[in-house]
């Protein structure tokens, strides 16, 4: 008797055969009796759920993050407490294609993290950009819908693309950093995260104070050209999986430095950008980056479909300690993330392994399609039988005031807003003469496509003229206008 183990059905039956379906005789048909081959085959139409609509390529890997420095004075939050060691999982992504696409395409990189901490899950939701493209959530479908295809003939449009990037300038900074080689970097292990927000951190005196997250690979920064990334899209269209699963099986865990800006709570009223325009950055000239700890990926998922396609990120997972701002797009986030989740896996899918948290669950939530945990009574709250009660005062400090009129309006300016200053800024002081190159023949090259119009070559041409005459001149040029 071999000691392999006995091939089961689903309910844990041994299986009656692996290759043979039930017949009449050897040349009959089929017998509807045969319900091991009637379970293989429905479960097999079922075993894809539907893929996300952004960030749908993507991979993962586990690992664990450090905090070596006390920034107590800042926070309460436990996992960020100096000492602290607490289990994550991080996936990486490509934005707008769809699974089947090439990991190298030029898009921003999803950098999403869930950590396991012992308040619940705390989720950092990032991309490998500090900004995005627009600052209202009111246009997030609008602007995926013109990242994605067409009604008529299903391809995607790079004048549509245009059409939108050029019709809200709020997305020159994001878009000068997607067209420069960052936009296709070499590896997920050669890019830096970001959690892209600004959020609230809170201490256990009530201090409060604004912060953003920065992950910066300790691999260094590694990019591909246009001509290398088209060249992996063609041979190797799963290059940044293979890479990241090859080296954590061969001992080379990728790890990055963990570092936050930290602003004053009261500073952010006449800061001279708005400091919650997911456009903007933080000039690190006001508001150095503080390492506080590592962040290290040291084990691979054992099986893809459970733990990357299943995992499920929100920004709404935040533990004491931490907090939203008046961000609009975090704030819309807050919802949609969430949302995603109970349509694409289901209601119940922080009961999967990958989402479960490490600390305990006593949540009145409960049923629902495909239950796993089993609550006891009592199912509801209030209730004088010792359920499960709330504890407000671990989240004392995250109260803040807010006031105004309810209205539908861009965000108040403050005094150095301006949708081409810091693309311009990333033009003249950051890039360098070949980066300036690329960038140039990046832009030119994509809009050049045969459906890109001659009027909307012309936008595409007074769009980066915005940002720096030269790099306009330079764009122009390559387009082959005047």
């Amino acid at each position: 008797m071999s000691n392999r183990p006995i091939s089961t059905d689903d309910a844990g039956i041994p299986a009656p055969s692996d290759e043979h379906s039930l017949s009449v005789g050897p040349n009959g048909p089929l017998l509807l009796q045969d319900h091991y081959l009637i379970q293989k085959m429905a479960h097999f139409n079922r075993e894809r759920v539907p893929e996300r609509v952004v960030h749908a390529k993507g991979g993962g890997a586990h690992g664990v993050l450090r905090i070596t420095e006390d920034v107590s004075q800042f926070t309460k939050a436990k996992l960020f407490q100096q000492g602290k060691e607490t289990p994550l999982f991080l996936r990486f992504s490509t934005v707008a294609g769809e699974l089947g696409s090439a990991d190298t395409a030029r898009d921003p990189r999803g950098f999403a993290i869930k950590f396991y901490t012992e308040d619940g899950n705390y989720d950092i939701v990032g991309n490998n950009t500090p900004i995005f493209f627009i600052r209202d959530p009111q246009k997030f479908s609008d602007f995926i819908h013109s990242q994605k295809r067409r009604a008529d003939n299903h391809l995607r449009d790079h004048n549509m693309q245009w059409d939108f990037w050029t019709l809200s300038p709020e997305s020159a900074h994001q878009v000068t950093f997607l067209m420069t080689d960052r936009g296709t970097p070499a590896s997920w292990r050669h890019m830096h995260g970001f959690g892209s927000h600004t959020f609230l951190w809170y201490n256990a005196a009530g201090e409060k104070y604004w912060i953003k997250y920065h992950f910066k690979t300790d691999q260094g920064i590694r990019n591909l050209t246009a001509d290398q990334a088209a060249d992996l899209a063609a041979g190797d269209p799963d290059h940044h999986i293979r890479d990241l699963y090859d080296a954590i099986k061969a001992g080379d865990h990728p790890s990055w430095t963990v570092n936050v800006q930290i602003m004053p709570f009261e500073a952010a009223a006449d800061y001279r950008f708005n400091p919650f325009d997911l456009t903007k950055v933080w000039p690190h000239s006001d508001y150095p980056e503080i390492p506080i700890g590592t962040l290290t990926l040291n084990r691979n998922p054992g099986n893809y479909f459970a733990e990357v396609e299943q995992a499920a990120f929100e920004p709404s997972n935040l533990v004491p300690g931490i907090d939203t701002s008046p961000d609009k797009m975090l704030q819309g986030r807050l919802f949609s993330y969430p949302d995603t989740h109970r349509y694409r896996i289901g209601p119940n899918y922080n009961q999967l392994p990958i989402n479960a948290p490490a600390s305990p669950v006593n949540s009145y939530n409960f049923d629902g399609p495909m239950t796993v945990r089993n609550p006891q009574d009592p199912v509801y709250a209030p209730n004088s039988v010792d359920g499960p009660v709330a504890d407000p005062a671990r989240y004392a400090g995250s109260e803040y005031e807010v006031a105004g009129e309810i209205i539908r309006s861009a965000s108040r300016l403050h005094a150095e807003d301006d949708d081409y200053a810091q693309p311009r800024a990333l033009w003249e002081n950051v890039l360098s003469g070949t980066d300036r190159a690329h960038l140039v023949a990046n832009i030119a090259g994509h809009a050049s496509a045969p459906e890109v119009t001659a009027d909307m070559k012309k936008r595409v041409v007074e769009y980066w003229s915005n940002i720096h005459k030269d790099l306009g001149q330079g764009v122009s040029q390559g387009l082959g206008l005047s």
